[in-house]
């Protein structure tokens, strides 16, 4: 308000009236009020200089990055912050963010005094580009954790298939998040193990963005593709209170179960009455579909359920085992480790993190061995049956079909990607 009531006084100042010109001074008086006023003006409407919410005028400003088993007390140590100061500040952020937590390779801010002493006043640390935490560093020691603005960019991506879905889609900017969320939107319509070259994508969706950088991706908003020529829509449409995809028929894509236990992945061995065992050396049956993933990787239960056993057998190694209902129940095994809390009765939630792939038990290398039974027998997970959800209503059939056109419309406008001269070269080959 001060800053407005300045900048008035000298328009008036300017433009006469019944500022200072009614006044009548002596025109060297007036001329000095002017200077006065302006250099007032200048003064007051000079921007602070701001940094992670802090005023920093007075302030000193050293960025590093946190190195190899560095801590906040040796982070600290070249900036004079008492040790009763730190030791409060790790007992008083447990709650916001344990101090034990600061990870190698994150950057971090130290604002310290301008004077000889170069003492510390605000430590601020970024766990991730999306938000930072600030630890004041005076007397009256606070932490607290705050997120950076967040920008949404809209992408429309559309491609073709001349390597992989998951390479051509990286290649195109868009992040294994998303193409997870591709993969589990069309897994019951499409066999990513067998895409050819010329199957084709389009997809839209919301990017969050902070300082340019891209920090995670919404979900998809609507989706398309194409696999040897016979064309898939993700459309969206709520219906009874929930916002579900359905194919251009008004048929779900939704289904009771995600069709694969851990996130875009290769199969290395499927369902067979007599395989060779790697490690037995004979053949067997092999009831189950292994996945090939880098040791580490989360697996997550296909769907609702609760865990009927989480333990360790010399074959199995590290395993879950999930009753769904009545009829379906599945199996994880050869795990490196089983997922925090999960244990016999835990309730799970489709899509839930229950352990992590190894090559614990009878396994020659890290990957999952997926079980899958139907009214306690089991059976060939990829060529099971799964019933999807409730398809369009009757009484929402018009209202999707207007949805449906508009959708339509605003895909067909998406232009594909056209491959570089190199990538025409490598398809011909």
């Amino acid at each position: 308000m001060k800053k407005t009531w300045i900048a008035a006084g000298i328009f008036l100042l300017s433009v006469g009236g019944n500022g200072f010109y009614g006044c009548s001074p002596k025109k060297e008086e007036k001329e000095k009020q002017i200077v006065e006023a302006v250099a007032t003006v200048e003064e007051e409407i000079k921007e602070e200089q701001i940094l992670y919410g802090i005023n920093i005028d007075e302030l000193d400003i050293v960025e590093g990055v946190v190195g190899r088993n560095q801590t906040l007390s040796t982070l600290l140590a070249p900036f004079n912050v008492p040790y009763q100061i730190i030791d409060a500040i790790a007992k008083k952020s447990k709650d916001i963010f344990d101090v034990r937590n600061i990870a190698f390779d994150k950057k971090y801010t130290v604002l310290t005094s301008k004077d000889s002493s170069s003492q510390a006043h605000f430590f601020i640390y970024e766990p991730n580009p999306a938000e930072f935490v600030v630890f004041q560093l005076d007397d009256q020691v606070d932490i607290y954790k705050e997120a950076k603005p967040v920008e949404i960019n809209k992408r429309e991506v559309a491609g073709e298939i001349n390597t992989s879905l998951y390479v051509n889609m990286v290649e195109q900017g868009i992040s294994p998040d998303l193409i997870d969320q591709f993969a589990d939107l069309y897994g019951w319509t499409v066999d990513f193990q067998r895409l050819q070259r010329g199957d084709k994508y389009k997809v839209i969706f919301n990017e969050r963005l902070v300082e340019g950088q891209v920090v995670g991706v919404d979900d998809i908003q609507m989706a398309y593709f194409e696999h040897r020529g016979d064309p898939c829509y993700a459309i969206p449409f709520e219906q009874n209170g929930e916002l579900s995809f359905f194919d251009q028929e008004g048929n779900s894509l939704k289904k009771a179960f995600l069709r694969d236990p851990l996130k875009y992945s290769r199969i290395s061995s499927r369902y067979s009455l007599r395989r060779y065992h790697p490690v037995q050396k004979r053949y067997k049956a092999h009831l189950g579909t292994d996945y090939a993933a880098p040791r580490g990787t989360e697996i997550r239960t296909v769907g609702d359920g609760t865990v009927i056993a989480a333990s360790y057998t010399s074959g199995n190694g590290n395993y879950v085992k999930i009753k769904h209902n009545s009829t379906y129940t599945t199996q994880y095994l050869h795990m490196s480790k089983i997922g925090k809390g999960i244990r016999v009765g835990k309730r799970v939630k489709q899509g839930d993190v229950i352990g992590y792939v190894g090559s614990t038990g009878l396994a020659t290398g890290p990957h999952l061995c997926f079980r899958f039974w139907k009214r306690g027998r089991q059976e060939d997970w990829l060529n099971e049956d799964i019933p999807p959800s409730e398809p369009i209503l009757e009484e929402n059939k018009a209202a999707f079909e207007r949805v449906k056109t508009e959708k339509l419309a605003q895909l067909a406008s998406i232009p594909y990607q056209q491959p570089s001269t190199d990538e025409k070269l490598l398809t011909q080959k």
